[in-house]
């Protein structure tokens, strides 16, 4: 008896667990009506975002200002399970702060144990990008691009509709969107408060504090001579005339253009040809078919596989890739050509790479899961 007793209080523990794991901003009232008032005041806070001087301004739609209190509510649906239809997988899932927030795999798994097609791109400095989201561009807006993984069926499979009706007869999630929005009963949050919401907490993921940007802006110390030369390598100084550069798409000072390039990774026959159309599935234009949005270098060492579906593990093979060259596919980008590149050439450019981590970044609390 009394080991029968012990066993059903582990398998209670046990229990209790996973349902945790599922519901860490603490699980649902089922019973709460959706139109119950809620209380509480509604006296929201500018959110100020701490930008080194060296980074441009940041773009802030004048229908979504940033909030001490929309920034708390966005880092925590980044984070809950609940957003997915078997609450096992958040944004976070696929975007890990110890990962510049990218997660490591070529194509990441969703939900349903099924492979994307693409790579999970870094959100680092989303803040500052002026076109459009997605290595496809299919998103106008970080608050738009929050909408599409949700019903993804590759991702999250859930619909909008059930993750507001979960939000709505939550015990803690009602309380922080008045406190975020001032909405005033429980059948007000909407989808479209809940991805201004990550879009604001979104907006903080900023990076501008790498040892390469110390050194510059700062004057805090200098390059190795390795990282020197790769330095000049990486941004085609007057020497260095036999090779293209890589500042031509990743330029200073977010190291991305935050366009969309072909960049020579396939040998297509034609244009119509490319196993992933990328930009060219959007806007419908031949000529956009296989170009994909042009990823920012900052944390790069942390960000492998590489290219919008991984086909590269290691920075070596990046560079050998483009040392190849292109394949003279019609809308191949201009600097796509081939040109020497040494074994120490490799070493010196991924010497100069590495200055560009971010430590600062993917250790910042405000940034990181707060229900751990």
């Amino acid at each position: 008896m009394r080991q029968r007793i012990v066993l059903i209080f582990i398998a209670f523990i046990v229990f209790a667990a996973a349902c945790e794991d599922k519901n860490p901003s603490g699980g649902d009232c089922e019973n709460c009506p959706v139109d119950d008032i809620i209380s509480g005041d509604y006296n929201p806070q500018t959110y100020k975002l701490e930008i080194p001087d060296w980074l441009p301004i940041p773009i802030i739609p004048a229908d979504n200002p940033m909030t001490v209190e929309g920034v708390a509510l966005g880092r925590m649906l980044f984070y809950d399970p609940i957003l997915s239809s078997d609450s096992t997988q958040s944004c976070g899932t696929c975007h890990s702060q110890e990962k510049a927030f990218t997660d490591g795999l070529s194509t990441s798994v969703g939900v349903r144990g099924l492979n994307g097609k693409r790579s999970a791109m870094s959100l680092t400095n989303l803040a500052f990008n002026p076109k459009s989201f997605f290595w496809d561009g299919r998103a106008q807006s970080l608050e738009s691009q929050a909408l599409i993984p949700v019903e993804d069926h590759l991702e999250m499979n859930e619909s909008w509709e059930n993750v507001e009706k979960k939000l709505q007869r939550h015990k803690t999630y009602p309380t922080l969107f008045r406190k975020a929005f001032g909405i005033e009963r429980k059948k007000e949050i909407t989808r479209d408060l809940a991805v201004k919401a990550i879009a604001q907490f979104e907006r903080t993921m900023i990076s501008g504090n790498s040892r390469f940007d110390r050194i510059v802006w700062l004057n805090e110390g200098w390059l190795e001579d390795e990282e020197e030369r790769g330095r000049r390598l990486f941004f085609f100084e007057p020497a260095d005339v036999n090779h293209p550069g890589c500042s031509h798409c990743h330029f200073e000072p977010l190291y991305t253009n935050n366009d969309f390039h072909n960049n020579g990774l396939d040998a297509v026959p034609n244009l119509e040809a490319f196993t992933d159309l990328g930009l060219g599935a959007v806007t419908k234009n031949r000529f956009d078919n296989g170009k994909f949005r042009v990823p920012t270098l900052r944390n790069i060492t942390l960000t492998a596989p590489y290219m919008h579906d991984g086909r590269f593990q290691t920075l070596e093979e990046v560079l050998d890739q483009y040392a190849a060259g292109g394949h003279g596919v019609e809308n191949e980008d201009v600097n796509i050509i081939p040109f020497p590149l040494t074994e120490q050439n490799k070493k010196d450019m991924i010497a100069f790479l590495k200055t560009l981590t971010d430590t600062s970044f993917i250790n910042n609390p405000a940034l990181s899961n707060p229900f751990k």
